[in-house]
């Protein structure tokens, strides 16, 4: 890189399937200039009528329905998900609630630049079929007293991929799975997903001026 270039910031698609609460934290943090590593460049959707693309619309950003009902199979699937990330020079991709589960091929076209939030301190309450507020249900289950969010690096195993950040979170004795969820959001997934995907968009861009 010449002397006194500026490295454009680095493009971020965020990969969604219902509301978009980490999405919108995204954004938030994008305008905060807190993530300015990175840019959000695309939202995509596999399901159709996910608000998060309405989200995407309303900030500028560009929001694309692959609806994963209109595939015959995952390999299609992918294959078009490809296709408009590469058009976009997506570098980093962000899974913000997004419950397709990616193929290792897929997953190999980005190694170490797939980042998953999932609201539990991996190594507990994760893994196939623990999503949403199922992971709450689970903790309150067995009676921890402290659980989290997580965001990693997304591999073949399912949340089995390297921590980047975690931060806990303390139950109360009057939770519920729906309270629980709420305040692992507030307190965990939205503090902790912008500053991940700083870290990782800005060891990126450092990497790539060693190089050059």
């Amino acid at each position: 890189m010449k002397a006194g270039s500026v490295r454009r910031p680095v493009h971020i698609a965020v990969l969604v399937s219902g509301g978009g609460t980490n999405l919108q934290a995204l954004i938030d943090a994008e305008k905060a200039g807190s993530l300015r590593s990175g840019k959000l460049s695309v939202v995509i959707s596999d399901r159709k009528g996910a608000y998060a693309l309405t989200r995407a619309t309303e900030n500028g950003i560009d929001a694309v329905l692959l609806n994963r009902k209109d595939f015959p199979d995952k390999a299609s699937f992918e294959t078009d998900l490809l296709r408009e990330l590469k058009k976009r020079n997506i570098e980093v991709v962000i899974l913000a609630g997004f419950l397709t589960i990616l193929s290792e091929t897929f997953i190999r076209s980005f190694p170490k630049r797939i980042l998953n939030v999932h609201p539990s301190l991996i190594p507990s309450f994760c893994g196939e079929g623990f999503y949403g507020l199922k992971v709450h249900e689970a903790a309150l289950a067995r009676g921890v007293k402290v659980t989290g969010a997580t965001v990693h690096f997304v591999n073949e195993i399912p949340d089995g991929g390297e921590i980047i950040l975690q931060k806990a979170v303390s139950i109360r004795k009057s939770d519920t799975p729906e309270s629980l969820q709420r305040r692992v959001m507030e307190q965990a997934e939205w503090k902790l997903l912008p500053r991940a995907a700083e870290l990782v968009c800005a060891d990126l861009i450092r990497n790539q001026q060693t190089e050059q």
